[in-house]
């Protein structure tokens, strides 16, 4: 079956529908899509020209700011709705792909909550999009296991992190679903899908639809996912304020908006998100055109770098002044089943991150795998103590955090070096062809890559050459003759990693050439997953 149409056909999946697809793609759930599309699309796509707009300021010199016309909310009396009690300690948060194994294991790993991701750690297949739908429904009915090749059973524990979900950016649209000849937002396809078929079982079991919204860039997109919020729980006779949100603030413009973005949401607001990843690549993004904000190799660019330690404290402020979690960014370390010494150091590294985060007021923080929960749990539980979150914390609220503090890209001792040039090209490719083959998690050189870093890495290396006067540390400019003898010899180290099997059988081919036309356009494009979408 490749197409399934309701409402008088204005809908249409352009993709085979298994049997068991069947069961997520119901005529109601499908009606319930199109009610969404309807009522919402047209203001999203306003919003993204909105988005456009804002770039072409910025790149004509006008920054941003924090907004005077909403002054009024920034400097009101005003909390947020409270926060269900099972989402009160968020103290450690494990984030993966919504795949069967990983969902068990996640939910088994002794984190507090698991965010299960349709966006940048997923490669958003038809299969493995509607593949997420099922196992979520089935762990949220306690139906789910998991047997492995070599015969290993997962099953779902009694006792488990709760469960928070991620859909696709408002950017991102979904090829296979199509309304009136119009693709489908994969954010309402995300959200309706899922809020469709578990939230009153998610009621009947406690607990409620949380979900953490990613990439926005002001409070107007905010206050569209509000209103998508009411809607659908209007339509489906769910209490209002039965959702709650974090929201991930990644990009650049979404922090002069933090208390307004809470604002719009305040009846679904539970927290923000340090996503720190996704906020240095629009960084640089926004400013991409500038030599004078040229960023150095992505390594050099952590937690305590002005701006970003400028942003973190504003976000912890801004929460807790309005009685909402801020919670930490992520941990992307891969622990070592070979390497001890690369264990300890990264464990190292991870704890000082994760003490710096809880000093700092956070209220919890992420990690990318299991084993490193215990870490970052040892981290919260040293401030925290008993108490589920420091929401009461007073020491924030003498933070002065300015425009020009979040703006100030300054890294002392910053270098664009060769290696850097040369990581940014390996990883790059390597995630491209990950994604390309359905894994948008993809486990590199004990690092956890996703979209967002990969983005990094293919904005870094159009950064440095499409802007003149660009020097390595030797002296020696960055430019495309220099990519262009590097890339050769890092496709021969990725063989070499991969395996020569590996990569005659892989898409590495089309990877290089994807990540090859992003890196040498004259025009940066926005996301590298658009072009590569229609390969999947």
């Amino acid at each position: 079956m490749v197409m399934h149409s309701t409402l008088e056909n204005r809908i249409e999946v352009l993709a085979e529908i298994t049997e068991s697809y069947q069961e997520i793609l119901t005529q109601e759930a499908l009606e319930f899509v199109v009610k969404l599309h309807t009522h919402f699309n047209a203001r999203r796509l306003e919003l993204l020209r909105k988005r456009e707009a804002r770039q072409k300021s910025i790149d004509n010199g006008i920054f941003p700011d924090f907004l005077p016309e909403t002054e009024q909310v920034r400097q009101g009396d005003w909390q947020a709705a409270p926060c269900p009690a099972d989402i009160q300690d968020r103290r450690t948060e494990i984030t993966g792909p919504v795949d069967r194994k990983m969902i068990i294991n996640a939910l088994n790993s002794g984190a507090k909550v698991f965010m299960a991701d349709f966006e940048d750690s997923n490669s958003p297949s038809f299969a493995n999009n509607m593949d997420g739908q099922i196992n979520l429904r089935d762990a949220i009915n306690r139906n789910i296991d998991f047997t492995a090749d070599n015969g290993k059973t997962y099953q779902l524990k009694e006792k488990h992190a709760v469960l928070f979900v991620r859909p696709r950016g408002w950017h991102l649209e979904d090829k296979n679903i199509v309304v009136d000849g119009e693709a489908v937002s994969g954010s309402l396809v995300d959200f309706g899908l899922y809020f469709f078929h578990n939230a009153k079982t998610l009621l009947e079991n406690g607990t409620g639809t949380y979900f953490y919204l990613p990439k926005l860039e002001s409070h107007l997109e905010a206050r569209l996912w509000n209103d998508v919020f009411v809607f659908a729980q209007n339509e489906l006779g769910i209490p209002q304020g039965t959702v709650k949100v974090t929201v991930l603030i990644e990009t650049i413009l979404a922090a002069f908006e933090m208390d307004e973005i809470i604002y719009e949401l305040r009846e679904h607001m539970c927290g923000l998100n340090a996503g720190r990843w996704d906020y240095i690549f629009s960084a640089i993004k926004k400013f991409i055109n500038y030599p004078d904000r040229i960023f150095p190799d992505r390594i050099q660019v952590g937690m305590t770098t002005h701006f970003m330690r400028s942003y973190a404290k504003l976000l912890v402020q801004t929460c807790h002044k309005r009685g909402v979690h801020a919670m930490g960014g992520m941990s992307a370390f891969i622990p070592s089943r070979k390497d001890e010494e690369v264990n300890q150091k990264a464990f190292t590294k991870v704890k000082e991150d994760k003490d710096l985060e809880a000093q700092t007021g956070f209220d919890g923080t992420w990690v990318a795998h299991p084993d490193l929960v215990a870490v970052a749990m040892d981290s919260f539980n040293n401030v925290l103590g008993d108490k589920p979150n420091q929401k009461d914390e007073t020491k924030s609220q003498a933070y002065e955090i300015t425009a020009e503090d979040l703006l100030n890209f300054d890294v002392k001792g910053g270098k664009i070096t060769e290696e850097g040039m040369r990581t940014n090209l390996n990883v790059g490719i390597l995630y491209v062809e990950s994604w390309l083959n359905g894994v948008g998690a993809a486990a590199l050189y004990n690092l956890m890559e996703d979209a967002a870093t990969a983005e990094i890495s293919r904005a870094q290396l159009w950064q440095w050459i499409h802007n003149e006067g660009v020097t390595l540390e030797d002296g020696r400019s960055v430019n495309l003759a220099l990519y262009e003898q590097i890339l050769p010899e890092e496709l021969a180290k990725i063989k070499e990693y991969v395996g020569e099997e590996r990569y005659k059988n892989g898409k590495f081919s089309l990877a290089t050439e994807l990540f090859d036309k992003l890196v040498k356009q004259p025009k940066f494009e926005d996301f590298l997953t658009i072009g590569a979408y229609q390969y999947i």
